[in-house]
């Protein structure tokens, strides 16, 4: 027992001399030296399902960890496959649950009213519309709550060829100037042939002012008259279609995913009401009225003038043969962009291409889109509230476009700097769009309209139809069987005049 005494009497010396050593180097005692006793870090667990995120955010989870050493993103990806399910489950029963998730907005109703979405920290002072579209804010708030932060967006809009567009241009342009020179010519003629019959000096200068317009065909004048080119209605396209001269390979002049509601809202996005404007309220509810079975007729009208078979119609074929130059106009969403790039870096898309206003289907009847908006949620069995809040709002603050650059998402806020007139103008259509609702008991709406929207196409009636359908969804929401009285069919005549009139 000395000697395991002496031993340790030893050691403790040593250890004090070294103590000693080190603070006279140092000037500091090894206890005062707080370096020494790391803290512990919290870690941030952040579930996501689609891998396109996962460079942004691991990326993110670095630069955050430089600015708040206590700190820990762990983002997690996992199987889309029942996630909300897969959150609860490891929410109750796993330590290794996420503080924070990535869901779409139409699921947070679920989320909040299963206890897995918690109101965020100073909502009301921080989603300004400064900062947010009024689409992303919309798309987070809940029954007068803000329940989640926006992240990146999906809508759709009209795409058209430029490449096409600006031909057609320089070609009116040179018939333009081509006119106007054999006008010239023939008044010079005129005016030797009858001196009373020459042009003034005033009229003359007028002449010489449009003709000097046009000596000239530039990008600019030529960008300038695409833009007026552009169809502000679908009606516009009709006209468009009538007078265009088309290329060889074009097989359609517009043509879109009749059998995707993404890419068919628009038609009826300005009339029907789906839970108000955040998309939480089942007492506002308006799918079956005048204004909705009338552009649902006109939607009918165009399987006339746009032959597209429903039955064997998809994004992606569409998109292949509009990125091929056999479509001059589309409706696309946001992904357009990545396609566009990827088919012109392979070499297998040699045209410009360009993002416009979705035109209104008549000068009566306007258009909206739709969108949804992926959202960051804190879960609210985190244990880490104040900590989950901060990285949410630190991912939503980037003001950088590398969410754009590394995962091809157009980010729900403003302030990015993008140098991209087809991304702004996306982001421009997102502001008026209509967020996708979150009412549980409408959730099957989508699928309905789909159904609704190939049969109409297809040739069945659109009163009876659109009634079928609101209909089957007040049921679900009111809890009983529910019947809508009959509404007059609109004018077919008329709406065929509107679509057609000059």
């Amino acid at each position: 027992m000395r000697l395991k005494a002496r031993i340790l009497s030893i050691i403790l010396i040593a250890c004090t001399v070294a103590g000693a050593f080190v603070y006279a180097r140092s000037g500091q005692s090894i206890f005062e030296n707080r370096s020494l006793f790391t803290r512990p870090k919290t870690t941030v667990r952040l579930w996501y399902t689609d891998d396109a995120l996962t460079t942004y955010l691991q990326s993110k989870a670095v630069s955050y960890a430089k600015v708040n050493p206590g700190v820990r993103i762990e983002p997690v990806l996992v199987s889309g496959l029942e996630y909300l399910e897969a959150i609860n489950k490891a929410s109750l029963t796993d330590d290794n649950y996420p503080d924070l998730f990535i869901i779409t907005n139409d699921s947070l109703e679920k989320a909040y009213l299963s206890g897995l979405a918690m109101e965020v920290f100073g909502g009301a002072d921080y989603f300004t519309e400064d900062m947010f579209p009024t689409a992303a804010i919309n798309s987070v708030m809940y029954d007068n709550r803000y329940i989640a932060y926006p992240m990146y967006f999906e809508t759709s809009s009209l795409v058209y060829n430029k490449t096409y567009l600006e031909e057609m241009a320089r070609e009116k342009m040179q018939a333009q100037l081509d006119l106007l020179e054999g006008e010239e010519a023939q008044a010079q003629i005129d005016a030797a042939e009858d001196e009373e019959n020459s042009l003034s000096e005033e009229e003359t200068a007028d002449e010489d002012s449009t003709v000097f317009e046009f000596t000239e065909i530039t990008d600019q004048t030529v960008d300038e008259m695409v833009k007026e080119t552009i169809p502000t209605t679908i009606s516009d396209i009709l006209k468009f279609a009538q007078s265009y001269n088309a290329p060889d390979q074009v097989e359609a002049v517009f043509k879109w995913d009749v059998t995707d509601i993404f890419y068919n809202y628009f038609f009826v996005g300005n009339y029907m009401n789906v839970g108000g404007s955040a998309g939480d309220d089942v007492d506002q509810i308006d799918i079956y009225n005048a204004d909705t079975i009338s552009c649902m007729k006109i939607y009918q009208q165009l399987n006339q003038f746009f032959a597209i078979e429903a039955a064997t119609t998809n994004y992606d074929s569409i998109v292949e043969d509009f990125l091929g130059g056999k479509i001059v106009f589309t409706v696309a969403t946001t992904d357009i962009l990545s396609k566009i790039k990827e088919a012109k870096s392979k070499g297998e898309s040699g045209f410009e291409f360009a993002v416009a206003d979705m035109p209104d289907l008549t000068p009566q009847f306007e258009t909206r889109t739709m969108s949804v908006t992926n959202c960051i949620v804190v879960n609210g069995y985190t244990e880490h509230p104040t900590q989950a809040n901060a990285v949410a709002r630190y991912i939503c603050n980037d003001s950088s476009d590398d969410l754009y650059l590394n995962s091809g998402k157009i980010a729900a806020r403003y302030g990015i700097k993008y140098n991209d007139e087809d991304i702004d103008h996306f982001i421009e259509v997102y502001d008026s769009s209509i967020s996708m609702p979150k009412t549980i008991e409408t959730s099957n709406l989508w699928m309905e309209l789909e159904i609704a929207f190939t049969k109409i196409w297809n040739g069945e009636d659109a009163n009876s139809t659109l009634k079928a359908v609101s209909e089957s969804i007040m049921t679900q929401v009111t809890g009983e069987s529910y019947v809508e009285e009959p509404l007059p069919d609109p004018n077919d005549e008329a709406i065929i005049a509107g679509l057609t009139e000059d």
